[in-house]
């Protein structure tokens, strides 16, 4: 194993409370606002109740979207023409999802259309030379869609080009300096697109595509508003693949989660959304955001990262309920091997890092040549959460020569900027990259992890301040007594939390009753506040607390012998005696 230098003690923590302004929290309450929402909606910068709006009229216009036009006449003459369409999907719970809304949709629309999803493992990510060369010799289309890829896909896009095929590109991730050939690209981050929205997920883009080719076949007369093809019944998978992916859910896109949460929460999801939902044993009439991301969302992923995303797909385009409940048992049992796999490799990385303890260091990178392709963001992700820095897990390419990389970033420092500043201060050294602010993907030669490590922390170094690798815990202050209840829980629960508008965190001082540890590895407390007591847990901490505490504090309703009591579920503890 190889690895950077970074410190190996946990960083600094500390309690913030996220500041409101109070003008705009009293007009939202004097709108009629529960006064807590109107103070955490400020928080959030919300200043109007039309800012909280779900209904699908409140959703920007597609035609904001460069070139959406294009394409919806493009797909419509190809329906017209009858020509063969091949989706290009991405091995993810977002592209599995956009391959799903783009398989039905387009065939509710008339479309002849079929799919293909790279094996991360053979293939790798994307419209590649030789995605489409196996695309043509197995399923010989007149025009490729790429979903949730193909903004970086130039020599794919060429090859296709070549052979005569055209290609319509849905993507939302950064593009690079120069964009493919494609006969047209839709992505609300390419240069010129004034997309009110640059956060929709690549299921997003896809599910916008969709909209704007209604409207151009009903413009050809192909139906009206009354006998249109509902596209509404899609939005269960646009709300999955939209919060497991983790984009900003700005406006437009609670929106969009908020109308797939309310299909799910009254049954009328399709087969495999509920199998995946019953297979996580989660219930889907109070389905949230939190069951998406961590509950259906990985059960989906764990398809693309240890096996191949076709099953996953698979799932989600079934409308057989005892076939969607088959896959869904396969899916869960290749989570729990990503689970196995996952633990084994964080424990392998854990072990080297503590024996390293170098202060200074502003990044992590790890490798070891056992690791597993499919799961190394998650273990990047556990590291970065754990150490505070942007972190890169690297795993065998598969070709003897490459490594490939996946990384995941703390607020402050663009991961995917990183890669390109290291990219351009070293040309040749990356193979190829691509992502976000928050995660990225990038492959370089295994012999060159020491000269990438070294480019890395030095970026990270010019970028990063000391204090930014200090984790802060931003908290909503202080609740009132009276809303330590079921009832405000469940009101909390009814709106749309996520990436970019976070959850409720909030932050007080009690007294600590009790304290004992769970299983070797949580703590379970009992606090006290003006008299009232609480229940309280600490995942994975063991520490010794003072009596008198500040606790920042999610609020949980937990079921228990069926009642249901107020639980507080410990995001951090200050002691301060």
């Amino acid at each position: 194993m190889t690895t950077s230098t970074t410190t190996s003690s946990p960083p600094l923590s500390h309690i913030r409370t996220r500041p409101y302004p109070f003008r705009v929290a009293e007009m939202l309450r004097q709108d009629g606002m529960h006064p807590v929402l109107a103070r955490l909606f400020s928080a959030r910068g919300v200043t109007s109740s039309q800012e909280l709006a779900v209904e699908l009229s409140a959703l920007h216009a597609p035609s904001g979207l460069l070139h959406i036009d294009k394409a919806a006449v493009f797909l419509a003459d190809a329906i017209a023409a009858q020509k063969k369409l091949v989706i290009v999907a991405d091995y993810d719970c977002d592209g599995a999802t956009a391959c799903a809304v783009a398989l039905r949709g387009l065939r509710m629309l008339g479309a002849t259309v079929d799919y293909i999803v790279p094996n991360r493992f053979e293939y790798g990510y994307g419209l590649t030379p030789e995605i489409v060369d196996l695309t043509q010799r197995t399923m010989a289309p007149d025009i490729i869609i790429t979903v949730d890829n193909g903004i970086a896909s130039m020599e794919g896009v060429a090859e296709a080009t070549r052979r005569g095929i055209e290609v319509l590109v849905t993507d939302h991730h950064l593009p690079a300096a120069t964009l493919p050939l494609a006969r047209v690209i839709v992505n609300p981050n390419q240069p010129d697109c004034h997309f009110p929205s640059k956060n929709l997920a690549g299921v997003g883009v896809m599910f916008y595509v969709l909209l704007a080719l209604r409207a151009e076949l009903r413009q050809r007369g192909r139906f009206d508003t009354a006998t249109q093809p509902k596209l509404d019944v899609l939005l269960d998978l646009v709300a999955l693949g939209t919060v497991a992916d983790v984009v900003r859910l700005d406006a437009n896109n609670r929106i969009l989660v908020a109308q797939g949460l309310k299909r799910m929460r009254s049954g009328k999801m399709h087969a495999g959304i509920a199998a995946l939902f019953r297979v996580a044993a989660r219930n889907p009439q109070s389905a949230s955001p939190v069951d998406l991301g961590f509950a259906v969302g990985p059960r989906l992923n764990a398809a693309g990262r240890m096996d191949d995303m076709k099953i996953g797909i698979e799932c989600l385009t079934t409308d057989d309920e005892g076939r969607a409940w088959t896959i869904a048992q396969q899916l869960n049992t290749l989570n729990m091997e990503r689970r196995e796999k996952e633990a084994e490799m964080q424990d392998g990385a854990l072990a080297i890092l503590d024996t390293i303890e170098v202060s200074d260091s502003t990044t992590l990178c790890v490798f070891d040549d056992s690791w597993h392709q499919g799961v190394i963001g998650i273990v990047a992700s556990r590291l970065k959460d754990k150490f505070y820095r942007p972190t890169i897990t690297f795993a065998p390419g598969g070709d003897g020569t490459t490594i490939k990389g996946s990384g995941r970033s703390i607020p402050g420092f663009h991961l995917r900027d990183a890669l390109d500043l290291v990219s351009k201060q070293l040309p040749g050294l990356i193979h190829k990259f691509g992502g976000h602010a928050m995660a990225a993907g990038l492959t370089i030669n295994a012999h060159d992890l020491p000269v990438f490590q070294s480019a890395f922390e030095a970026v990270g170094k010019h970028l990063l301040e000391p204090a930014q690798l200090e984790r802060l815990i931003e908290t909503d202050g202080a609740l009132e007594d009276a809303f330590y209840s079921v009832d405000f829980i469940h009101l909390l629960e009814q709106q749309v939390w996520g990436q970019g508008f976070p959850a409720p965190c909030f932050c007080d001082e009690f007294r600590l009753i009790s304290q004992r540890v769970l299983k070797e590895r949580h703590l379970k407390l009992i606090l006290e506040k003006n008299g009232q007591r609480y229940d309280a847990i600490w995942f994975g901490h063991t520490d010794n607390l003072p009596s008198r505490i500040r606790v920042a504090f999610r609020l949980d309703a937990n079921e228990y012998n069926g009642l249901t009591r107020v639980q507080l579920l410990v995001e951090h503890i200050e002691g301060l005696n």
